[in-house]
């Protein structure tokens, strides 16, 4: 499955670091709003605190 970010929030998902979407993309996730966003920036997170 490829990741899919919808064009509702492109704009706030193209101000992310270049880095940052590169590691979103490689989660497969499908962005439909900024819900969705939040939660897998959240997810980020949490792991990079487990660590």
């Amino acid at each position: 499955m490829a990741s899919y970010v919808s064009p509702e929030i492109r704009e706030k998902f193209d101000t992310l670091s270049v880095d940052l979407k590169k590691c979103i993309l490689d989660r497969n996730v499908h962005l439909n709003n900024i819900q969705d966003l939040i939660r897998v920036l959240e997810e980020i997170v949490a792991e990079g605190e487990a660590e």
